[in-house]
């Protein structure tokens, strides 16, 4: 039987556009990838993890969860490479979905959708301040000029 393949540290953060600290960190929040030999040698990654590491980066970077909805949202999949009891074929009869209702978005705004519209009504309303501020402090300026 073949070794399976593993990947170092420096190959895995190639692949998936990552810094090194930050798959240590991954390391220490997903319970997952806490793996290892324990021999405390140079830690290798098979290639499952390399696939949860690219889920993470999605749920993370593209999907906009936190470390803790990530968590929560990977607990309820099954790992790479693995199979739930509760899988159904692919083409289980499923009807086509349109792309609107597959996002989520057309029907009716989920808890991230909400807490990412409140973020950005807060950073508009700091910007909205900070320019506020930066006309009276402009104004002020030239009113010392003349």
């Amino acid at each position: 039987m073949a070794a399976a393949r593993t990947y170092k540290l420096a190959e895995v953060c190639k692949l998936l556009d990552l810094q090194p600290y930050v798959l240590r960190y991954w390391e220490t929040e997903f319970p997952a990838l806490q793996g290892g030999d324990g021999r405390g040698s140079a830690r290798g990654y098979a290639a499952t993890e390399v696939e949860l590491l690219r889920r993470i980066k999605r749920l993370l970077y593209e999907e906009g969860y936190t470390i803790a909805g990530a968590k929560k949202k990977l607990e309820g999949e099954p790992r790479p490479g693995e199979s739930s009891l509760f899988d159904e074929p692919e083409d289980a009869g499923e009807e086509p979905v349109s792309a609107a209702s597959a996002e989520g978005r057309a029907e009716a705004p989920s808890e991230l959708d909400t807490a990412a519209r409140e973020r950005i009504e807060t950073l508009e309303r700091g910007v909205a301040k900070a320019l506020e501020e930066a006309r009276a402090l402009l104004a002020l300026l030239e009113s010392k000029r003349r």
